[in-house]
C-alpha cells in the first residue's frame, strides 16, 4: 500500500484529483485507515467532502454503520441494522457512538430511527473525548436535535473534556437558540470550565457578543 498519510491529507485537503490518481496507482487505498481508526470515507464526512465520498463509492465501498449514521444515509444504515439490530449501540473505529454521529452531523431522522430501535441515547464515546449526541449537536449547533434529545432526557448540566457544558459548549460556538433551550432545560448559567471561564466568558472572547449579552442580562434579572 502507498503512503496513507499522504493519502489522508488529500481527502483532508479535499485534493480530488490527487485522491483519483492515488486510488489509480493503489487502488487498495481506498479500504486504509488513519492513525485514529478512522476509514478514508468516514473521514471524507469528517471533513464536508461530498465528492471524495461519492468517488470512494464509486470504487466499490460500501458505507458500514458508522459512515451511513454520518452521511444520512437512512436506507444504507436501516439495511444494516435490519441485519445486526444490536449494531445500533456501536461504535465508530475512532470511538463515537453511531447515534452520537448522526445527531453531529444533523441528521434527525437518523438519529430517531436509532432512537427507536434501541440505540443508547445516553452513550459516550470511548476515545477520551466524553462526547455523547447532546455535546455533538451543541457543538455543530442543531437546533432541532438538541431540543430532541433534552425533550428525550439528555442531561443539560454533562461535563466533558476540560470541564465543558453544553451550556459553555453553546456559549463558545455562538448558539444563542441553543443556549436558551438548555437554560431553559436547567442548564447551570454559572458553571465554568476547570480554567474558571464562564459562559459570558467563553462568548466575549470568540466574540459572540449577543450571546454575552443575553446571559448578562438575564443574571441582572434575576438578582
Amino acid at each position: 500500500m502507498a503512503d496513507s498519510k499522504s493519502f489522508f491529507d488529500a481527502i483532508r485537503a479535499g485534493d480530488l484529483a490527487l485522491i483519483r490518481s492515488l486510488l489509480d496507482a493503489d487502488p487498495s487505498l481506498a479500504s486504509a485507515r488513519n492513525e485514529s481508526g478512522s476509514s478514508a470515507l468516514l473521514m471524507s464526512i469528517y471533513t464536508g467532502r461530498g465528492e471524495i465520498r461519492e468517488l470512494l463509492l464509486s470504487r466499490g465501498l460500501q458505507m458500514d454503520l458508522a459512515e451511513a449514521s454520518a452521511a444520512g444515509d437512512l436506507s444504507r444504515l436501516k439495511q444494516l441494522f435490519e441485519a445486526n439490530p444490536a449494531s445500533a449501540n456501536s461504535f465508530s473505529a475512532d470511538g463515537f457512538p453511531v447515534f452520537a454521529l448522526a445527531c453531529f452531523f444533523g441528521h434527525l431522522d437518523t438519529a430517531r430511527y436509532l432512537a427507536d430501535n434501541g440505540a443508547d441515547i445516553h452513550a459516550v464515546a470511548t476515545n477520551g473525548s466524553g462526547y455523547n449526541a447532546l455535546t455533538a449537536a451543541v457543538t455543530a449547533g442543531h437546533t432541532e436535535i438538541v431540543k430532541y434529545l433534552l425533550e428525550r432526557g439528555l442531561d443539560s448540566n454533562y461535563l466533558y473534556g476540560p470541564g465543558y457544558s453544553p451550556l459553555l459548549a453553546a456559549a463558545a460556538n455562538g448558539h444563542l437558540e441553543i443556549v436558551k433551550l438548555l437554560l431553559a432545560h436547567g442548564a447551570d448559567s454559572s458553571a465554568t470550565t476547570n480554567d474558571g471561564k464562564s459562559a459570558v466568558a467563553l462568548a466575549t472572547e470568540r466574540g459572540h457578543s449577543q450571546i454575552a449579552d443575553f446571559l448578562r442580562s438575564r443574571a441582572a434579572a434575576a438578582s
